[in-house]
């Protein structure tokens, strides 16, 4: 498998479930996405990247961006480290490819680095999906809220990023809150678990719920005084946005769709949670 196709894949079993399983569901996902790769090498009809150089140019700037904001403040801390490195293993890097991160990651935190220059590039790669740049965006938040939870020059650098991305303050905004929602769920369920993930459960699975009714408008992006009628197009507007078969359709690889269909699930699950207590049918 190659290091962009693991990358990937790898990818999506962080996203999804934390977990070693998760990754190693990840890496299934992406040996078919190694698969398909010799068939995307080609730039697509109308231009833009092919699928290997959006992969390439993916995880080139991930870690420079990361090492970029974790140089926001002028030095970088030891937890700020220990967060890149969690990053690095939960996404089952090998030898090589963790050596290649930690240069990319070091590339970052030169003062020279340009950061607009890095997402222009970036850009013009997924020119053609503009969801990986969401995706993209999303382990940048995550990363800086395990660093220093996302607070004082990195909160400006990842406001930066954004910008350069395309993504607004309000989009933004909402992301981090359904971060922050994820992790708690996973403390919780950790907790609950004897202090450790996948203990007291069956493993590879994802963490029980523990969300809040006040999360679950949040997911939904719907206030808590809205209609009946008002929460329910809510949940329908979201699921249309994030449902795997229209991004799959709008061009998002296959590599990326079990991402996708935890997002759906955690709308769903907001949804239904919204439903029980207002006692909606």
């Amino acid at each position: 498998m190659s290091i962009t196709g693991k990358l990937i894949g790898a990818i999506v079993g962080f996203m999804v479930f934390r977990s070693v399983w998760g990754a190693i569901i990840g890496l299934v996902i992406g040996h078919f996405y190694d698969q398909s790769v010799s068939l995307a090498r080609r730039r697509p009809a109308g231009g833009g990247a092919g699928v290997l150089e959006i992969s390439e140019r993916f995880f080139s700037a991930t870690f420079e961006v990361m090492g970029h904001v974790a140089k926001a403040d002028g030095r970088v801390s030891e937890q700020e480290i220990a967060a890149a490195r969690k990053v690095m293993a939960e996404l089952r890097l090998d030898g090589g490819q963790i050596h290649a991160a930690i240069g990319h990651f070091t590339r970052g935190k030169n003062p020279e680095f340009d950061l607009k220059d890095a997402m222009e590039e970036l850009r013009n790669a997924c020119a053609s999906r503009p969801d990986l740049l969401r995706i993209f965006l999303e382990i940048q938040v995550r990363a800086a809220l395990e660093g220093v939870d996302m607070q004082g020059p990195a909160r400006q650098v990842i406001h930066r990023v954004a910008e350069l991305l395309d993504v607004s303050r309000l989009e933004l905004a909402h992301m981090e809150a359904v971060l922050r929602i994820r992790r708690e769920q996973f403390r919780a369920s950790a907790g609950a678990n004897g202090g450790a993930y996948g203990q007291g459960q069956q493993s590879g699975a994802p963490p029980r719920s523990s969300m809040r009714i006040e999360a679950a408008y949040e997911i939904l992006e719907v206030d808590a005084k809205a209609s009946n009628s008002e929460v329910s197009k809510a949940y329908r507007r979201q699921l249309s946005k994030h449902h795997p078969d229209k991004l799959k359709a709008n061009g998002l690889p296959e590599s990326m769709l079990e991402h996708a269909k935890q997002r759906t699930q955690q709308i769903i699950e907001a949804f239904e949670l919204i439903k029980s207590v207002r006692g909606m049918t």
